[in-house]
């Protein structure tokens, strides 16, 4: 039998290519550094609208796909949806074949966490948000009366069923907010950083011509940051802001035609939102609820010039000194303009260097994680 540290299971909540969302992005990226260092990855993947990928044959010793049982019956349990829709026998079944570490990405993978079956078994639970949290700020910003019974059923649920991560060998948190909050309540949380796409620090020489926000519009939260940029920061400005993001609300859409310095661009091919990103002078990303990590927020700073976002978006990442924080319209308003007339310099980009570099590089966050699984191997 080949030894432990060489093979990895590693439970993802969907397919994880093409890394599109915030979720998957953290997942496929872990994969290929995984990989990278000669990690031997067996990929087991819940699947509901994504296709099968032959791009994670290339990174993964094998792959392993399990249909999402979607079914409305699912709702009416004492467990949360988004696990108890995941739970699969013949998981359990392909686990059990062998010993080797486990990662369960999110808590919607961790149904089987204390199963029997995989008692001394070494297990992680890659923490993705607070999961309660995460879907009380869903419902707080929800219009359509079902969806928000439905997220706070779904919060109250997982808040009742998250002490099960007291089961797992060691969480690895994506924020240093939720390693806190888990540590205190579960004494094996680590800080392990998103990963993410961005190799180095590529930033383009001169100014650019207008601020940029981007996100997915469908997601609620999203939209209700595009609307504050339009009625309260970009209200009374001369500036040009782009803001881009698939599936605009018809609220959101109806807001922006009434101003003419305001372009909204839907449905972009990811390059499209990399190239906007890197031709932007100010990348404007204010977030409403401050729960996991934003990986807009570390493509801004990969990629784009000056960063302006809000207290929530960058408190406690250690990424506070690459922004610039505003936290109401007028304040926002004032840095973009005096940000619009200058120059992004080269000490600002060595700065990012040092502290990406340091803090969020795949390479070094992969390693923290096989260091876990070995040192208690």
């Amino acid at each position: 039998m080949e030894s432990n540290a060489t093979n990895i299971h590693v439970i993802s909540f969907d397919v994880p290519f093409p890394p599109t969302y915030g979720g998957v992005i953290d997942v496929y990226y872990k994969i290929r550094a995984l990989h990278a260092k000669g990690v031997r990855v067996h990929l087991h993947c819940f699947q509901y609208g994504r296709e099968q990928s032959s791009q994670l044959d290339q990174v993964c010793a094998s792959v392993h796909y399990y249909a999402r049982n979607v079914s409305r019956a699912q709702l009416f349990t004492k467990w949360p949806y988004i696990v108890k829709s995941r739970q699969s026998e013949k998981l359990v079944e392909a686990l059990i074949k062998d010993d080797f570490p486990i990662v369960f990405e999110g808590l919607h993978t961790c149904g089987i966490l204390d199963d029997p079956r995989l008692s001394g078994r070494f297990k992680i639970v890659r923490t993705h948000n607070v999961e309660s949290d995460y879907y009380r700020s869903l419902a707080k910003v929800e219009r359509n009366i079902f969806k928000r019974y439905y997220f706070h059923n779904e919060a109250s649920k997982l808040e009742a069923f998250e002490p099960v991560l007291a089961k797992a060998d060691a969480i690895a948190a994506i924020s240093r907010n939720d390693t806190d909050y888990f540590d205190k309540k579960y004494k094996n949380a680590f800080y392990i950083p998103a990963f993410h796409s961005n190799e180095k620090v590529q930033i383009r020489p001169g100014k650019g011509k207008f601020a940029l926000y981007h996100g997915n519009l469908a997601v609620g939260e999203n939209n209700e940051a595009a609307l504050y940029l339009v009625n309260k920061v970009f209200q009374s400005s001369e500036i040009p802001l782009m803001i881009a993001g698939s599936r605009p609300s018809k609220e959101l859409r109806q807001a922006v035609l009434k101003k003419n310095h305001i372009t909204l661009l839907s449905d972009l091919s990811t390059r499209q939102i990399h190239d906007l990103i890197r031709d932007a002078q100010v990348n404007i990303l204010p977030t409403l609820q401050p729960t996991g990590i934003k990986l807009k927020l570390l493509s801004a700073l990969y990629n784009g010039r000056f960063a302006v976002v809000n207290t929530p978006m960058v408190e406690n990442t250690g990424l506070e000194e690459l922004c610039h924080v505003a936290d109401d319209p007028d304040e926002t308003r004032r840095v973009v303009e005096r940000l619009m007339e200058t120059d992004f310099s080269s000490e600002e980009i060595s700065l990012r260097e040092k502290i990406l570099g340091n803090s969020f590089s795949n390479d070094i966050n992969v390693q923290k994680l096989l260091n876990l699984v070995t040192s208690h191997h």
